[in-house]
């Protein structure tokens, strides 16, 4: 049975629905499904409007509404903004419009970051537009005080993780172009603050060389989903089989 014919089930044993601008979301939905392997899931990747991060904030707000109308309308019971830009642009405007739907957003790791910090430098990798979100700002202000913050924005990484180049030398320099400077400024945290950032980690860590900690939210993202699920009283039962769905720019596959 797919997620999107459960509509009948109580609402506990609906899906739980994930949207990115493309393929980034889904290492958020791979820990979701580690944490909760009960749980059904529906994942929306917009990549026909990649990349998010270089839109106004309006226009990101009007994708995250259409896309989480499509994921209502499967049943889903709680929905993650797996996308960090959109998060920034839209989060607060989607609770306002859904009171009643359960909201998990992303914002770069800089508080764990910042706090474990030896050097008193941490870098941030980002798109533009996760940089000039609310969340970011506050973050930063509350939690890296006394802590030099390098905002780096590597949009291309997006382009080279939906085109599933992850490795191989032009992905390479890429990330060395990124990296190396922040390396070389004393950073010993690096904040991959994009969910498709984590994809190119292997690259990133290489570069890196062991001399910085690669933060990544996904896990911690993951727990948080179970929490709220918990603390709302729609965890599922796990009486049912899970059904997980995948649907990208108009297209649908279903997995088991």
């Amino acid at each position: 049975m797919s997620a999107s014919a459960r509509s009948d089930l109580p609402r506990e044993e609906g899906p739980v629905g994930f949207f990115d601008s493309g393929l980034g979301g889904l290492c958020i939905l791979e820990a979701f499904k580690r944490e909760c392997p009960g749980e059904s899931t529906v994942y929306i990747a917009d990549s026909e409007n990649c990349p998010y991060g270089n839109k106004s904030a309006d226009e990101i707000t009007c994708l995250s509404e259409a896309n989480t109308r499509k994921l209502l309308a499967r049943g889903c019971k709680m929905v993650v903004v797996a996308c960090n830009t959109a998060t920034a642009a839209a989060i607060d405007k989607l609770r306002a419009s859904h009171p009643s739907v359960p909201f998990i957003g992303i914002e770069p790791a800089v508080k764990p970051a910042a706090l474990k910090s030896k050097s008193g430098v941490v870098g941030v990798l980002a798109t533009a537009g996760t940089f000039g979100g609310r969340l970011y700002r506050e973050t930063k202000a509350r939690f890296a005080k006394g802590v030099e913050v390098i905002a780096v924005v590597a949009d291309e990484f997006v382009e080279l993780v939906e085109k599933g180049e992850t490795s191989g030398k032009r992905a390479e320099a890429a990330v060395r172009a990124k990296i190396a400077p922040l390396i070389a400024a004393g950073a010993d945290h690096i904040v991959l603050g994009c969910t498709h950032f984590p994809h190119l980690r292997p690259l990133i860590e290489k570069v890196c060389g062991g001399r910085a900690e690669v933060v990544d939210p996904s896990e911690a993202v993951a727990r948080q989903a179970k929490r709220v699920l918990v603390n709302s009283g729609l965890l599922a039962s796990g009486r049912l089989e899970p059904a997980h769905e995948f649907l990208r720019t108009g297209r649908a596959r279903k997995n088991r």
